[in-house]
């Protein structure tokens, strides 16, 4: 695998030995974050049990964070695995998305929304 993009010149809010955390280039959200580990691979799945460890204390430090400097009133936590689940970065990448009153019309189905027609199930 070449290198990864997110191994740049951006500020680490946190890091562990693990993984770090950074801010989305290209932000949905206000404070819209994302959690990679140090060893570059695509798969979450693929991880290791310490990876996932390390991993899951960034994503919870993270929220703790947001929540504080900019007080969502939910989250969405997001991982694409693969090619057909719209992954365009080989390095595994958490998103940690805050979401706010009216950032859309209806949330409803929430993560469903990735596929549209599957966002309304009731």
């Amino acid at each position: 695998m070449s290198e990864s993009p997110f191994l740049d010149n951006r500020e680490r809010i946190f890091e562990n030995s693990v993984g770090f955390v950074i801010f989305d280039k290209f932000p949905v959200s206000r404070g819209h974050c994302l959690i990679i580990p140090n060893r570059i691979y695509s798969d979450y799945f693929d991880s290791t049990e310490e990876e996932i460890i390390g991993l899951n204390k960034l994503l919870f430090k993270t929220k703790k964070y947001l929540d504080e400097k900019f007080n969502p009133s939910g989250f969405n936590v997001g991982i694409n695995c693969g090619k057909v689940s719209g992954q365009t970065v080989d390095h595994l990448h958490i998103h940690i998305i805050p979401r706010y009153p009216k950032d859309v019309d209806d949330p409803t189905g929430g993560i469903r929304c990735v596929i549209p027609n599957k966002q309304k199930y009731k």
